[in-house]
């Protein structure tokens, strides 16, 4: 009975308080030195760490950095050596430019002539090289795989040449990242025109180059050999000058 009464005491000091107070203060007699009477404590808690991950920003998206960011001069992308050779006869040794509003993005050029050999008749040859930069965004993607995807619709667009015959595609090694070469014939003014075109990609940057040919007044149809041989040479130089042009 001595135990028990200053526990009664305290009870009846506790009756006396508010109600508040007596939650607060006076309940601790009931429960143990543990830690199960946290309630209000942990939601609070929980609430404070559910509002910070909450206010946690989301990841900034990225996309690879395209690796070329200029496109080389299209009428000097090719040596003088190389255009004389595969043209000859070239109206405009130094090249046509193709039109353009930004040749940061697009720039081209072409040669074309006829050789006047006499009794032997005329070899006439067309020499084009094109260049399209792609920049990395990222709701398209990065420049090297949106140079992908368009190699394969402009690889499309010379498979599908209307009235092309004998056509072949093969992969064409050692001309940038990948390419292919696309060889056939078109005839017209009736004469059989001998192609050799390559899409070849390098980077962020496709290069497109087309050489063809054909034999006027009696003189022989171009061999479809050596017009692959010289737009593969064409393409390698071509590629090679996007590099050039940005060191």
């Amino acid at each position: 009975m001595q135990r028990s009464a200053p526990r009664l005491t305290r009870i009846l000091a506790c009756a006396a308080l508010p109600v508040m107070l007596v939650v607060a203060g006076c309940s601790s007699d009931s429960g143990s030195d543990g830690g199960s009477g946290g309630g209000a404590g942990d939601a609070a808690a929980k609430g404070t760490a559910t509002a910070t991950a909450s206010a946690t920003p989301s990841p900034t998206p990225t996309v690879e950095p395209a690796k070329f960011a200029e496109l080389p001069q299209a009428c000097k992308a090719l040596t003088a050596k190389t255009t004389s050779s595969l043209v000859p006869k070239a109206k405009n040794a130094k090249g046509t430019a193709a039109a353009s509003s930004d040749l940061s993005h697009r720039a081209g050029c072409s040669w074309n002539g006829l050789e006047d050999k006499g009794v032997k008749g005329s070899q006439y040859r067309w020499l084009d090289v094109s260049f399209y930069r792609y920049d990395s965004e990222v709701s398209l993607g990065s420049g090297q795989e949106r140079a992908q995807e368009n190699l394969a619709k402009e690889l499309g667009k010379v498979q599908a040449t209307t009235g092309a015959k004998k056509l072949a595609t093969t992969s064409a090694t050692g001309i940038g990242d990948e390419a292919k070469t696309v060889t056939y014939t078109v005839r017209k003014t009736d004469e059989d025109f001998v192609y050799a075109s390559i899409v070849a990609r390098t980077g962020n940057v496709l290069v497109l180059l087309s050489y063809n040919g054909a034999g006027y007044a009696g003189a022989p149809t171009p061999d479809a050999k050596k017009i692959v041989e010289g737009a593969t040479k064409a393409a390698k130089e071509a590629v090679a000058a996007v590099a050039a042009a940005n060191k």
